[in-house]
């Protein structure tokens, strides 16, 4: 069985066991979460579609890991101006391991 659920703006195909890195979400590590937005399930031949969302449907997952990922450099530069800039950014992320898959 697996489920595609939307998070942080991104959807994720997941399954009971495995391990996903989503945008930063609030809980320390240990914590519980109920992810609600379930755009589908398919559990063998039974499929479930939602429009949006699937009603009744949640993901179980328990946060792993809080943390920054790699520095992502921004560099701006406008020929023969004397014009250059960088900057660098660390995106925040939360890792989760799905528990289970309730339809």
């Amino acid at each position: 069985m697996y489920a595609i659920i939307r998070t942080g703006g991104k959807q994720y195909q997941v399954a009971a066991g495995d391990r996903v890195r989503v945008e930063k979400l609030e809980g320390a590590v240990g914590d519980t979460v109920e992810l609600d937005d379930v755009l589908m399930t398919v559990d063998g031949e039974a499929v479930k579609v939602g429009q949006p969302v699937v009603s009744g449907a949640k993901v179980t997952a328990k946060i792993t890991e809080q943390g920054k990922g790699k520095k992502v450099i921004i560099f701006k530069k406008k020929r023969r101006k004397g014009y250059s800039l960088k900057k660098g950014h660390r995106q925040l992320y939360t890792a989760l391991e799905i528990q289970e898959i309730s339809a």
